[in-house]
Order: structure tokens, then C-alpha cells, then sequence
């Protein structure tokens, strides 16, 4: 069940994204909404590990700012595979990775288990 939620969370912050973010556009209907949050789910459990590790000299000559730079890049990598969704340009990607991330954790809020 968590798998189904996690889905349909990156499909509702995939369209609040090309709702707020200049830049980012989806054309489609709500099945390919949904098939874009799978891909963006097995996005993030292949793709981000590997790209993170790489990145790490970065993140901490940074100070963990680079962060921001390498979400909106993988965004905007992901979105050549999402069918339908576009992100025009490396600003609009990071803008809409934050856009998603705050949308991701507002809704596991709601969807968060309780423990007793």
C-alpha cells in the first residue's frame, strides 16, 4: 500500500509542479500522470543513489548546496523519460524539485503512520 501512495503522491506533486513552476508543462491525461509518478519513483530509487554519491565532493565543498542544483538536474533528466512532462531549462528544474519536494512532504503528512 505504501508503494500505491508513494505513486500517487509524485503524480499530484508532478501536476502541482507544472501548476506553480514557469517552465515546466504537462500535457496528458490522469493515467499518464500516474505513469510519470512510477517513473519518477524508479527515477529516484535507481538513479538519484548513484548520482549523489558522485556528486558528493560537490555537496560538501558546497556545504550541502549543491543539492538544490543536483535535484532540479535530475528532474530535468527524468523528465526526458516522464511521457508528456517538459522542464524548460535547469532554473524551472530546480524551482520544480523544490516545488515537488515541499508537495511530497505536505502529503506524507497526511499519509504518514501513526504509531502507537
Amino acid at each position: 500500500m505504501g508503494i500505491l501512495i508513494g505513486i500517487v503522491c509524485n503524480a499530484v506533486a508532478l501536476y502541482v509542479t507544472t501548476l506553480v513552476v514557469p517552465g515546466i508543462a504537462f500535457t496528458g491525461n490522469l493515467l499518464t500522470l500516474f505513469l510519470g509518478g512510477l517513473i519518477l519513483g524508479l527515477f529516484n530509487l535507481i538513479v538519484r543513489p548513484i548520482a549523489m554519491f558522485l556528486a558528493l565532493p560537490l555537496l560538501i565543498i558546497t556545504l550541502g548546496l549543491f543539492y538544490f542544483v543536483m535535484n532540479g538536474l535530475l528532474l530535468w533528466l527524468a523528465a526526458a523519460f516522464l511521457p508528456g512532462y517538459s522542464v524548460n531549462g535547469l532554473v524551472p528544474g530546480i524551482v520544480g524539485a523544490l516545488v515537488m519536494t515541499l508537495t511530497n512532504w505536505v502529503l506524507g503528512l497526511f499519509f504518514k503512520k501513526k504509531e502507537d
